[in-house]
């Protein structure tokens, strides 16, 4: 009786295997479609075109940002919360680019859309630049399920010609098929227009007999893309004033004692080796600071 009872546990254990493993492959080979358990249980996502047709896979631990430690960019932080405020509510909502300098606070201003709205519904699903052939898929995979998503394109720009460029500008707006009413699309980007503009693009541009400007087809390409979003955020350089700001937010959340002289010396001194001021060197010349000292008194115990 005992040695039937083993071997119909361990009959039971392989079955299980077998089913996990049957699992698996139809996630990879099945399809894109987002379980509406997956979709409820978890609040971010990113896209997985490596095998098969491709599809979303839960990300387990999602970064969290604060919004209120973007300082300096107060302004364009709160447009964001307002456009994001009224898609939660099913409301008329924007496609977003959030477009400026590196480090300023745009990719941390998207995560941080997630402690604040994720319990009311808010989802975000990352797209690599490389994966935005598939964002017909990705959408697909998202029609009809009671959340919101927001679809990020991080780190957004574009070569001529480069692919992708089509699919984002149909699901922007120009494709026959609606994007569905719980999808909208974010962006960040260095880059204003998304594709670098050359003199050549400016050589078709002319003044008709009335006056009236005539940009060349190819910049009216470029242009258009941008254009697209209907919501479209800056995020500009900090001065030296506002990076200090930055710096002492980050040194009271991590529990720093140091006297404020030293720390705006020693933080002018890494931003200058940075050779430059933004909110990410504020961020890390207090992470080197704080582990700086943990080792120090480390080494005095």
């Amino acid at each position: 009786m005992v040695r039937r009872v083993a071997r119909l546990g361990d009959l039971l254990s392989r079955i299980e295997r077998v089913l996990d493993l049957a699992e698996r492959w139809l996630e990879r080979h099945a399809g894109a479609r987002l379980a509406p358990a997956v979709a409820a249980r978890h609040v971010a996502f990113r896209w997985d075109a490596r095998e098969g047709p491709g599809r979303l896979v839960p990300i387990a631990d999602p970064q969290a940002v604060d919004l209120a430690d973007l300082i300096g960019v107060e302004r364009s932080v709160a447009e964001l919360v307002r456009n994001t405020e009224q898609f939660v509510r099913g409301l008329p909502a924007n496609h977003v680019l959030l477009f400026g300098e590196r480090g300023t606070g745009k990719s941390s201003s998207v995560k941080g859309l997630l402690p604040r709205f994720g319990a009311r519904g808010l989802r975000l699903v990352e797209v690599r630049r490389d994966d935005l052939l598939h964002l017909p898929d990705v959408v697909a995979a998202l029609r009809g399920l009671p959340q919101r998503f927001l679809v990020f394109c991080d780190d957004l720009s574009f070569d001529d010609g480069e692919p992708g460029m089509r699919e984002l500008k149909a699901a922007l707006e120009g494709s026959v098929e609606a994007l569905p009413e719980n999808v909208r699309i974010i962006a960040t980007s260095n880059r204003r227009h998304l594709v670098p503009q050359r003199i050549s693009d400016n050589r078709a541009v002319r003044v008709d007999e009335n006056g009236e400007l005539h940009v060349g087809e190819a910049l009216e390409e470029k242009l258009s893309l941008a254009d697209r979003f209907g919501l479209i955020l800056g995020y500009y350089g900090f001065d030296q004033p506002t990076y200090l700001r930055i710096v002492e937010r980050y040194a009271d959340k991590a529990g720093l004692d140091v006297p404020r002289e030293r720390l705006h010396a020693e933080a002018l001194r890494f931003a200058l080796d940075r050779s430059g001021r933004s909110g990410r060197v504020a961020k890390h010349f207090v992470d080197d600071l704080a582990g700086r000292l943990a080792l120090e008194a480390a080494e005095r115990t």
